[in-house]
This record gives structure tokens, C-alpha cells and sequence, in this order.
């Protein structure tokens, strides 16, 4: 059998979509499965067994598959999921400029879209509704990144650069799109957590991208931290991530890679669902006392009652509650 997948979004998105894919290519032995995305996508697809075949946009698809699934509703993914050729098709496509669901299943996730009161009550994760899209049973499935050696051996170099201890390594991560201002902690919070972190006698690693540059760097120096490059590979990043003992961050893509790499794992939430995040018994959800005046109706402005709403001693006292229980 000939299946095609299209996931091109955010990178954490196709991240959690793998479980998805393994799915699907469990359901159809002996499939070849080609999965579309963008280019910065490739390398967390490359090496999974279950994918034939990865492909990234812009292409010219000119073979036909028995069965599309098309994960994503942006418009170049509806775009071409209208174009390529299929018998049946799962998922979402676009008509006279709106998204519209290929099947009954998929409308679900449409409506969490579109309809703030839906979106509130919702309390299925993504990956449950990605696989309500693809009319397969959900199972709570994980699938693990799989790191190339060459950067696991980047990530080795640099903690013994950094002569950093693994075994009492917090990561944090605090970027954000900035298409949701007000996810990332305020720096007050951020910095006051550190302190107690290190009088813990924790060691702290930063992560950012090439939007916090700045920032990382300013953050760093100032909290005598070591901190990622901001424009490392996709695979260099997961490559740190795996050598810290727990991750903090926003719901963000640091949160999709430290679970996929099987991570303990705090995450804050301000202005986004906890409920549509999928913990896999390895993730700390604290939402904001302040969430539900925010969610979803204001989350896309900023507020510094909001980001200030979660106490660093919150957060220290869930850190050292993880690292207890896994001793």
C-alpha cells in the first residue's frame, strides 16, 4: 500500500505527530509511507524505520497513493493535499478559501479552531485529535526521537566543555513564537528560579533561538550560565536536551523534544490549553492561576500580571519533587 503524509507546521507539531505515523505504518504492514513537510522538519523524520520516504515542499508529487492524511491546514498543505491523488483521503483540504474536513473525524479538531467555546471545554490532546482525523484508535503511543551520533557527539563535547555535572542538570527553555506574547515567564520569575535553583545546588542550562539571541546572551552572562547556541542544528538542540536530568519550559518545541526523548518535564502555561498537551506520565503541567481569563479569547496579547502569575518557589518545589522521585 501507498500511503502519503502531510505534516509541515510548527516543528513541535510534527514532532508529536510521529505517534501518528508509527500508527498508521503499524496498521499497514509493509506500507511505503512518504511524509511531506518543510525542509527544517527532515532530520526529526530521516531516521524513523516507519517513514519510507521524506519529502519536503516545494514538490511535484506525480505518483498516486491508496490513502492521504493530511495533518496540517496550512495553505500550502491543503493545497496540496487537493492536488495529490488518492482513493481515500483523511484529514484537511480547503474549499472557496476555508479549511473543511475530508471526514467526520477530522471535524473535531476544526471545530477546537473556530469556535472558542469548543476549544475551552476541550480536553483531548492534540495527538488524540489528530488521530480522531485519521479514524484510528488512540493508544497514547510515544515515539522517540532517534539522535544521529554525530550530534550526540556535539552534545558530549559541549558538556564537557562546560564541565557541567548531567545528573543535576535543569534545562530551561524560554522562547516562544511570538505570535503568543505572553507564554514565556517573565524575567523576574525566570531569575529568582535560578537562584534558588543553584542555592539547590542544581546547574542550569539555557536554551534559545535565533529570536532570543539577545536575550540568551544577555541572560547568561548575567546568571554566570552556559547556554545553547541559538542557531544549532534541529538535532543539536534535542542532542542537550537528552543530557539534562529535566527540562523546563513553555509549550513550546522544547516541550515536544523533551518528551520524545522521554524527558521529565515542567511545563508552564499561561494563555494556551494544558488539556491538548500529552504528558506521557513524564510531563509537570502548572497553568496559570490567571489561565482562564486569557484562555483562549486573549491569548494572543501580553500582560505581565499573566507571565508573573506562576512563583519561582512553585517551580523549585515541582523541580525537586522529579528529582527525588527518579533518584
Amino acid at each position: 500500500m501507498n500511503i502519503c503524509i502531510i505534516k509541515l507546521g510548527a516543528l513541535g507539531d510534527v514532532v508529536r505527530t510521529l505517534p501518528i505515523a508509527k500508527a498508521i505504518s503499524d496498521s499497514h504492514l509493509g506500507s511505503k509511507i512518504t511524509w511531506i513537510t518543510k525542509n527544517k522538519a527532515l532530520d526529526f523524520l530521516k531516521n524513523q524505520p516507519f517513514i519510507s520516504e521524506a519529502m519536503q515542499i516545494p514538490c511535484q508529487i506525480k505518483e498516486n497513493f491508496d490513502i492521504l492524511y493530511n495533518f496540517d491546514i496550512e495553505d500550502e498543505a491543503t493545497s496540496l493535499a487537493d492536488l495529490i491523488k488518492a482513493e481515500k483521503k483523511f484529514g484537511f483540504y480547503k474549499e472557496a478559501g476555508f479549511v473543511q474536513a475530508f471526514n467526520l473525524g477530522a471535524e473535531y479538531y476544526l471545530n477546537t479552531l473556530f469556535d472558542d467555546g469548543i476549544k475551552k471545554s476541550n480536553r483531548k490532546t492534540y495527538q488524540e485529535m489528530m488521530f480522531m482525523a485519521a479514524e484510528m484508535p488512540y493508544k497514547n503511543e510515544l515515539v522517540p526521537l532517534i539522535l544521529s551520533e554525530q550530534s550526540k557527539e556535539y552534545a558530549s563535547d559541549f558538556v564537557k566543555a562546560n564541565n557541567l555535572r548531567t545528573e543535576k542538570l535543569i534545562g530551561i527553555h524560554f522562547g516562544a513564537s511570538s505570535r503568543w506574547p505572553s507564554k514565556i515567564w517573565h524575567k523576574s520569575n525566570l531569575k529568582e528560579f535560578i537562584g534558588l535553583a543553584k542555592q539547590e545546588g542544581y546547574e542550569i542550562m539555557l536554551f534559545g533561538g535565533p529570536n532570543e539571541t539577545a536575550e540568551l546572551k544577555s541572560l547568561a552572562s548575567e546568571m554566570s550560565l552556559c547556554h545553547n547556541n541559538p542557531n544549532n542544528t534541529n538535532l543539536e538542540f534535542a542532542s542537550l536536551v537528552d543530557k539534562c536530568s529535566l527540562m523546563i519550559c513553555s509549550d513550546s518545541f522544547a516541550l515536544h523534544i523533551s518528551l520524545a526523548l522521554k524527558k521529565p518535564t515542567i511545563a508552564l502555561f499561561f494563555c494556551t490549553s494544558p488539556d491538548e498537551v500529552e504528558g506521557y506520565r513524564l510531563l509537570k503541567k502548572i497553568a496559570s492561576p490567571l489561565i482562564g481569563e486569557f484562555f483562549p479569547e486573549r491569548m494572543d496579547q501580553y500582560s505581565e500580571e499573566l507571565v508573573k502569575s506562576i512563583s519561582a518557589s512553585e517551580v523549585i518545589a515541582e523541580v525537586k519533587n522529579i528529582i527525588h522521585r527518579n533518584k
